[in-house]
């Protein structure tokens, strides 16, 4: 009757620890995501492409301090991929900026015109009359690996 006792509670513990171990490498899997952005209709061939990952809207999209992950690629072509790796699940926007004179940010003329290209996901409409994209109208649901695509503009719609 003991020894039964001592397998049951010996059983119970392993159980018990395996079952922490999936709920450990489940937790682990939802903050290991990889987000691929790809950039397409890049016009010019020298300079970089920078990116950043932003989760809320402080500082979207022109802010580089608060973004969660960044990262230039120098351009080689009209389209480029950027990995983003170590991500949890949630809510997320992307920024780009054709980064033409390497100074990391958007450069925009007196009016705020933005004089660089320029995109953000889910490609929303971007124009004088809606101004700013927000984090809202660019933002994704990331619970899974996954690729997003952005086209850059060089203008502003009138």
């Amino acid at each position: 009757m003991m020894l039964q006792k001592i397998i049951l509670f010996h059983l119970f513990l392993l159980s018990n620890f395996a079952i922490l171990g999936l709920a450990t490498a489940n937790s682990n899997s939802n903050s290991n995501i990889k987000l691929t952005v790809v950039v397409d209709g890049i016009r010019n061939q020298k300079g970089q492409i920078c990116l950043r990952v932003y989760n809320n809207q402080q500082g979207f999209p022109f802010t580089d301090t608060s973004e969660v992950q960044s990262g230039c690629v120098q351009i080689q072509g009209s389209s480029l991929k950027k990995d983003f790796y170590g991500l949890k699940a949630g809510t997320y926007a992307v920024a780009v900026v054709d980064d033409q004179n390497g100074d990391y940010k958007l450069n925009r003329n007196f009016l705020g015109i933005p004089q660089e290209g320029f995109g953000v996901s889910n490609n929303p409409t971007i124009s004088i009359k809606t101004g700013v994209p927000k984090f809202q109208d660019a933002s994704f649901s990331l619970k899974k690996n996954k690729t997003i695509n952005i086209a850059i503009k060089y203008s502003l719609d009138p």
